[in-house]
C-alpha cells in the first residue's frame, strides 16, 4: 500500500465524516456493542483498542494541561515538562503504530476481505496526512517549549489534530475490528 494513491477528495482525512457504507457493511454485520462479548476480541482486538484508547488519552492530557497553563493553574515549568513529556510520547507511539499498521497488519487484513480493501488504502492514506499533522503538531510544541508561542494558539492546533486523529481512529475501529471479528487474528500476530 502506498500513501501515493489517487485519493478521492470526499475520503481525505480532513473532509470525511465516516468511511463510506461500502466499507461499513461488517461493522453493520460486527456493531460495535458485540465487540467486547465476540470469542475473537481478546488479545489482539483488545490490545489494539486500548492503544486507541491511549493516544486518546495523552491528547486529553495535552489539553487538560494546556487549558491549566492557559488558566495560571500549572506553572510554564510543569507544563513545559509534561508537554515534552506527553507530546513526545503520543508523536512516538503513534508513529511506530502506524508503520506497524502499513506494513503487516494493512495488507494482511485487505486480503483476508478484499471486498474492505479500499478502507485500508484510504487509512493508509491517512496515514500519510498524519504525518504532516503530527509535524505541526510538533512544531507547535516546540515553540511553545521555546516561548515562541503562547499556549493559545497552540491549544488550538491540538484541538484540531485531535479532531483528525479521532476521525481516524474511529475508522479505523470500523473496519479493522469487524475483519478481526470475523476472520480471526490469523497472520497478524
Amino acid at each position: 500500500m502506498t500513501g501515493n494513491a489517487i485519493m478521492d477528495d470526499a475520503l481525505r482525512l480532513e473532509r470525511r465524516t465516516r468511511l463510506p457504507d461500502a466499507l461499513r457493511v461488517l461493522v453493520e454485520e460486527f456493531p460495535r456493542e458485540i465487540w467486547e462479548s465476540h470469542p475473537n476480541f481478546a488479545g489482539l482486538v483488545s490490545f489494539w483498542l486500548d492503544r486507541h484508547g491511549m493516544f486518546r488519552q495523552i491528547c486529553d492530557v495535552l489539553k487538560s494541561d494546556a487549558e491549566a497553563a492557559m488558566d495560571a493553574k500549572l506553572d510554564a515549568r510543569s507544563h513545559g515538562a509534561r508537554l515534552a513529556r506527553y507530546g513526545g510520547l503520543l508523536v512516538r507511539e503513534l508513529h511506530g503504530h502506524h508503520q506497524i499498521e502499513d506494513m503487516h497488519y494493512f495488507p494482511v487484513l485487505a486480503k483476508a476481505d478484499p471486498k474492505v480493501s479500499r478502507g485500508f488504502e484510504i487509512l493508509d492514506h491517512d496515514h500519510h496526512d498524519l504525518d504532516g499533522l503530527l509535524e505541526r503538531f510538533t512544531e507547535a510544541a516546540n515553540a511553545v517549549l521555546q516561548k515562541d508561542r503562547e499556549i493559545g494558539p497552540f491549544r488550538e492546533e491540538l484541538l484540531g489534530f485531535e479532531r483528525f486523529l479521532d476521525r481516524h481512529l474511529v475508522d479505523e475501529e470500523e473496519l479493522v475490528v469487524p475483519v478481526i471479528l470475523k476472520h480471526g487474528p490469523g497472520g497478524l500476530a
